[in-house]
């Protein structure tokens, strides 16, 4: 069967797609629920509706548009990601997973394609934390890893709540109706761009993720004795930002010695308090990003960051407290998908990999089969504006996805 992919087509509506943006090109910021994404999200709905899908929307936003197989009553295969943009961020971040989705759906229809199972196109509200400081919000919802309660205890930078700024959006409902039950899904592949260098570096057009990275999130607090710069001689300090770069540098030396490539540690907030040069600093927050594709690696990290606040607090009379945000488990993708996308891919060179970046499909994975299809961006450029993935590279993954869509949909 001849299934074509309408590049032109493809690349037109991403481009309309970073047109819904609160910055200037060809920067984007679409921000969960602002004007910008319900704008974006209207236009998307059409595009489906044009497509002979049917959506429909949860108590969240998360968006559904199904193509009806000859079998409605099997579980469906699911496909998609987000639209949401971090400020200042690119065009191709989880739209291309989005975007290509529908273009794989439509490329499978005009082959003539009569799909046994019904393939539903699923965009994700929030994966991005921007707003409400936690990553994959629609996701978690769906498999049940975040408590309803949510809608009430997450709160934006000005203080509203979940449950607010969402009824604002017109998406109303108990958020206890967003759980998807076990059986809603036989499987869901992701098409996403790799966000790394790995697949560019190695002449590599496509990437089979085997499993995905989770992040451990740690916040540390740092309390020292502040003075004067000049006054308070170097004997008798307690400097807090000194303490915590022991506390940076001893995490970074944590991942470095795990024995594993795939270990990553990133101190990636250090608020330094009075913050006046002619002042020595009492008081650090640190934020890290611990993340490997082993549970057990990267909890050792974690214990290993404990051990080494507790040293340094010893040693230079501060105190040194820590609070962990999040520590969700890694994914394995499942092997029977990992096998539909291999052989999908018969066509292309490919390399299995890992998924550093953490998405939708980590969280998609604690109710149903998942895998991911990376392709290539320039330079692993992503979350900036010069992010890019060329439109044969994008043509080429939707070709695969929308082969592997036909494979799982006819079991």
């Amino acid at each position: 069967m001849n299934i074509t992919i309408n590049s032109a087509r493809l690349t037109n509506e991403l481009t309309a797609l970073a047109g819904f943006s609160a910055a200037p090109a060809p920067a984007v910021t679409r921000i969960v629920f602002s004007d910008q994404d319900l704008q974006a999200r209207a236009w998307f709905k059409d595009l489906c509706t044009q497509a002979g899908l049917e959506p429909r929307e949860d108590a969240v936003g998360n968006t559904f548009a199904r193509w009806v197989g000859t079998d409605p009553t099997l579980p469906a295969v699911g496909t998609g990601s987000h639209i949401d943009a971090i400020p200042h961020s690119g065009r191709f971040d989880g739209t291309v997973g989005v975007l290509g989705g529908l273009e794989a759906i439509r490329a499978l229809q005009e082959a003539g394609v009569r799909p046994r199972r019904s393939i539903e196109l699923l965009l994700f509200t929030s994966e991005e934390p921007t707003r409400f400081g936690i990553g994959c919000l629609g996701s978690r919802l769906l498999s049940g890893s975040l408590p309803p309660a949510a809608g009430e205890t997450l709160r934006d930078k000005d203080g509203n709540s979940l449950n607010t700024v969402r009824t604002q959006a017109g998406f109303s409902g108990a958020l206890e109706s967003v759980r998807l039950p076990p059986d809603y899904y036989s499987a869901f592949l992701e098409l996403h761009i790799e966000q790394g260098p790995l697949l560019e570096e190695r002449n590599m057009p496509l990437g089979v993720v085997t499993a995905i990275a989770a992040p451990a999130s740690v916040r540390v607090i740092i309390e020292g004795q502040g003075g004067h710069a000049g006054a308070v001689l170097m004997p008798n300090r307690h400097d807090a930002f000194l303490a915590a770069a022991e506390i940076a540098l001893a995490l970074e030396a944590a991942a470095k010695s795990s024995g594993a490539i795939d270990s990553v540690a990133t101190t990636g907030v250090c608020d330094v308090f009075p913050g006046a040069v002619s002042s020595i600093p009492s008081r650090v927050r640190l934020e890290a990003d611990i993340r490997d594709v082993n549970a057990e690696r990267r909890d050792g990290m974690v214990r290993s960051l404990e051990k080494a606040c507790r040293a340094v607090a010893a040693r230079r009379g501060v105190t040194v407290q820590t609070e962990t945000l999040n520590q969700d488990a890694p994914a394995i993708c499942d092997p029977a998908l990992v096998t539909i996308l291999t052989k999908a891919c018969a066509d292309f060179p490919f390399d299995r990999m890992v998924s550093r970046a953490y998405h939708d499909s980590l969280f998609m994975s604690r109710l149903f089969p998942v895998a991911m299809l990376f392709i290539p961006c320039h330079k692993g450029y992503s979350h900036r504006p010069d992010e890019y993935a060329s439109p044969e590279a994008i043509a080429r993954g939707v070709l695969v996805l929308a082969k592997a869509l036909e494979k799982a949909a006819a079991a």
